[in-house]
């Protein structure tokens, strides 16, 4: 990658706490800090000197799962879930052409929290629809070079059908690349075999993700690396299949083993893309060479949309200058799929005094979806051509029970039934719900409303749905495009709540696809009681069968003009409704130090959606202290209330349907 697209990744070291401790470590430490991180790896040697400040130099070659203290913390739990492909949202949208990998840097190198942190300012990306694969973008000469993505990511990535990367950063020798570390990453032992190849399998295993993004940028190679680069990754990718995962080439080193950026694929790369699933085409492409590049992907019998062609958004995001014609053109076949680097941008760009959840949601929606906010209706004067107008969305939502209360994955406090329980800004991807795929289609003869994530309220999570206008006719806000199955005893189950106004809420139904993109599904309505407290109505879908395609709501206002706030809290499809998930086990405090406990449990049998760890207070208060889908999890920020000698945890499984268990406890003495 051009490395002056670089200079804010590579700047320095950042600073952070250190890092954890073994789980297994004494019941309590005076000093020492408890906060897991993501973890990070240098090849095999380690640079001279000593680390900064709250940097830890490791060597892959020496990893080893059962050594690793952290990994109950780091490994991802939730599997890959199937997606489909419903009718496009978007009368503009292709359905088996280009695809999209976004590279991402969800925060620095070294101090990645492993499970979240206490803010809400945080890129909680939703559009996972539109994306195929996620790089957990990093790494720097001065901390690591090798980066396992945090488990929160690849859980809700996972949940919406997305594979994750972690990513391999061989960097410039302008910020401080060394040729040694590429030689240790495809050095061969006695057997001839590449032992690194194996470690990278070996972690993406242990930690859950998908494969590996390769970045060979450090110059002053030969043929004789060229070569063994080669045999690195024909070996890596022949370990990754195995296993079930991915490797992504980027186009950087060529077959003379220098680097060279070609903005294309031809015969100084070529020998790497075939070693690899994919490849990442430099931002140097003309469209000149993204043609030649998928003639070539054809004749090689590969398809030209494994050629992801760079698209840079880390400076100007929407407002970047791009050839879509070169890549996407519309109303013709696509040339190569698109790779978006550093779209967080959208987080980034707002100004960090006051940054809010819902700022960062209406600069990603106006990204992903477009100027309309409505992939339905493109915005044809938008110069952005947003992914959602391109590419078909996909959905994850095939099988009964499902539920969703519209959690984002982060929040300004956590709400349970619509009571705070938490009053503590928070993150965690993983706590995030399977989101609806299309947003926001609305369908109106009137004044569209504004619809958005909202985090001013929630029945459960951080986030709810907020409706926001003066409606002067029935409006249709699509929720969910789905495949599943009616049975004589399914219903839908919607919370909900009118904050201002009046309207008349039905459920939408649709058993069939619409007649053509972006058309409107042959829905069937369901009327719903409706006032202003949160409220749960069950629906039983009498009359109905085969399988449920879309799920939208309809609102009609009382006073056709006058203001309607109206809030989507949660949405469920079951059929019986299932009792209560099995509690973990062996719950327990695995190690203190002054204001910290990390926990350890035995997961529970059976289907669990996450868990939830509680503090109760002695006044009967249950506080939440957060949420994983791990079997391990760290609290900050602990102190004794006033006359108190030890304090009550519990833990509780919880399901599909966010049901939970009976709590399992522990006390900690202070």
């Amino acid at each position: 990658m051009n490395p002056t697209r670089r200079t804010v990744l590579l700047a320095g070291a950042a600073a952070a706490l250190l890092p954890g401790v073994p789980a297994a470590a004494a019941p309590r430490e005076a000093a020492a800090s408890l906060q897991p991180y993501a973890s990070y790896w240098y090849p095999d040697s380690l640079p001279p000197g000593t680390p900064g400040t709250g940097i830890t130099w490791r060597s892959l070659k020496a990893w080893r799962a059962a050594d690793d203290p952290d990994l109950a913390l780091n490994a991802a739990s939730v599997p890959l879930a199937p997606r489909f492909t419903p009718t496009p949202a978007s009368p503009t949208a292709c359905t088996d052409q280009a695809r999209i990998q976004s590279l991402v840097s969800f925060g620095p190198t070294s101090g990645n929290p492993s499970q979240g942190s206490a803010t809400a300012d945080y890129y909680a990306l939703t559009h996972w629809a539109l994306i195929d694969e996620l790089v957990f973008w990093g790494g720097s000469s001065g901390e690591g070079l090798i980066l396992a993505p945090n488990a929160p990511i690849v859980d809700a990535a996972h949940r919406h059908g997305v594979r994750v990367l972690g990513n391999v950063f061989l960097p410039p020798a302008a910020y401080g690349g060394q040729l040694q570390w590429t030689r240790d990453l495809v050095q061969r032992d006695a057997a001839g075999r590449c032992p690194l190849a194996a470690r990278l399998v070996a972690v993406a295993a242990a930690y859950g993700f998908d494969g590996w993004f390769v970045n060979a940028e450090t110059g002053g190679g030969d043929a004789a690396l060229g070569r063994d680069m080669q045999f690195f990754m024909r070996e890596l990718k022949s370990l990754a299949a195995a296993h079930g995962q991915r490797v992504t080439w980027y186009d950087s080193m060529t077959v003379n083993g220098n680097v060279s950026w070609q903005g294309a694929l031809d015969t100084q790369n070529q020998p790497f893309f075939l070693a690899a699933d994919d490849m990442f085409v430099d931002f140097r492409w003309t469209p000149g060479s993204l043609v030649s590049s998928g003639r070539l992907a054809d004749r090689l019998g590969r398809s030209r949309y494994e050629l992801w062609a760079g698209v840079d958004v880390e400076a100007n995001g929407w407002n970047a200058s791009v050839d879509w014609d070169a890549i996407v053109p519309t109303g013709a076949p696509h040339i190569t799929s698109l790779g978006f680097y550093r779209p967080e941008w959208t987080r980034n760009h707002l100004p960090a005094d006051g940054r809010a959840p819902a700022d960062f949601h209406a600069a990603d929606d106006r990204f992903w979806t477009g100027r309309s906010l409505d992939p339905s209706r493109p915005d044809a004067t938008d110069r952005w051509r947003a992914p959602a107008t391109v590419v078909a969305d996909r959905s994850t939502v095939v099988s009964v029970p499902f539920a969703s209360a519209f959690n984002t994955g982060h929040g300004l406090r956590w709400y349970e039934e619509g009571r705070v329980t938490s009053d503590t800004p928070w993150n965690h991807l993983g706590l995030q719900d399977r989101l609806p795929s299309r947003r926001w289609v609305v369908r109106t003869d009137g004044t569209r409303p504004a619809v958005n994530f909202d985090f001013a309220d929630a029945w459960r999570g951080g986030s709810s749905v907020l409706v926001d206008g003066a409606l002067d006719a029935a409006t249709t806000v699509d929720v969910y495009a789905t495949r599943l199955p009616v049975g004589d005893d399914t219903v839908l189950e919607l919370t909900h709540r009118t904050d201002a106004g009046a309207v008349d809420v039905e459920l939408a139904v649709a058993t069939a696809e619409p007649s053509a993109p972006g058309a409107t599904p042959p829905y069937t309505w369901l009327p719903v009681d409706s006032g202003d407290r949160w409220q749960t109505v069950t629906v039983p879908l009498t009359g109905l069968s085969g399988t449920i395609r879309s799920i939208a709501v309809r609102l009609t206002p009382v006073d056709p003009g006058r203001p309607v706030r109206w809030r989507l809290g949660a949405l469920a499809v079951r059929a019986a409704r299932p009792g209560p998930p099995a509690a973990p086990t062996a719950f327990r405090v695995t190690a203190a130090s002054a204001d910290q406990l990390r926990f350890g449990w035995q997961p529970a049998p059976g289907d669990v959606r996450h868990y939830t760890v509680h503090r109760l207070l002695p006044d009967g208060t249950r506080r939440f202290l957060g949420g994983t889908c791990q079997r391990a999890h760290h609290v900050g920020g602990l102190r004794p209330e006033q006359g108190e000698r030890s304090a009550r945890f519990e833990l509780r499984s919880v399901g599909e349907l966010y049901n939970a268990s009976d709590p399992v406890t522990v006390h900690h003495t202070w």
